[in-house]
C-alpha cells in the first residue's frame, strides 16, 4: 500500500471517530449515567436561565446560561479534558451547548437526555426554591 492510501485510510478513520463522538454527545446520556459521572467528578453544567435554575436544579449543578457560555469558557477551563455533563430543561439547549463546548476544544462533553425534567422524574436530588 502506498503512503497516500495509508494517509487517507487514517484520515477517514479519524473522521469516523470524531463524528461518532459528537453524535454520542449530542444524543446524550440518561440521567442515571449523568449522575454516576457527576459522582465520579464530572462537572454538571446547567445552561438554563437564572430564573429556571432558581426554581429547580440538580444538586451541585453550575449555572452558566447558554447565551453567556461563550464568554464564560474560562470559568470551566479546568474541565477542558475532563468530563462535563450539560443539562437544561429538556435537552435542546444543552445539545447546543455541547456543540459550542466541543468547538472550543472541550473533549469529554455529554448532553443529559431529557434534562432537568427527566432528572426530577427519576427521583434524583434537586434543589427547589
Amino acid at each position: 500500500m502506498n503512503s497516500n492510501k495509508i494517509f487517507w485510510i487514517i484520515a477517514i478513520l479519524l473522521g469516523v471517530v470524531l463524528v461518532s463522538q459528537r453524535l454520542q454527545a449530542s444524543q446524550g446520556v440518561d440521567v442515571k449515567q449523568a449522575q454516576a459521572m457527576v459522582s465520579q467528578g464530572a462537572l454538571l453544567l446547567d445552561v438554563r436561565e437564572p430564573d429556571e435554575y432558581a426554581a429547580v436544579h440538580a444538586v451541585n449543578a453550575k449555572l452558566i446560561p447558554l447565551g453567556q457560555l461563550s464568554s464564560h469558557l474560562s470559568d470551566i477551563a479546568a474541565y477542558k479534558d475532563k468530563p462535563i455533563v450539560v443539562i437544561c430543561h429538556s435537552g435542546r439547549r444543552s445539545a447546543k451547548a455541547v456543540g459550542l463546548l466541543q468547538e472550543a476544544g472541550f473533549t469529554r462533553v455529554s448532553n443529559v437526555a431529557g434534562g432537568t425534567s427527566a432528572w426530577e422524574q427519576a427521583g434524583l436530588d434537586v434543589v427547589r426554591r
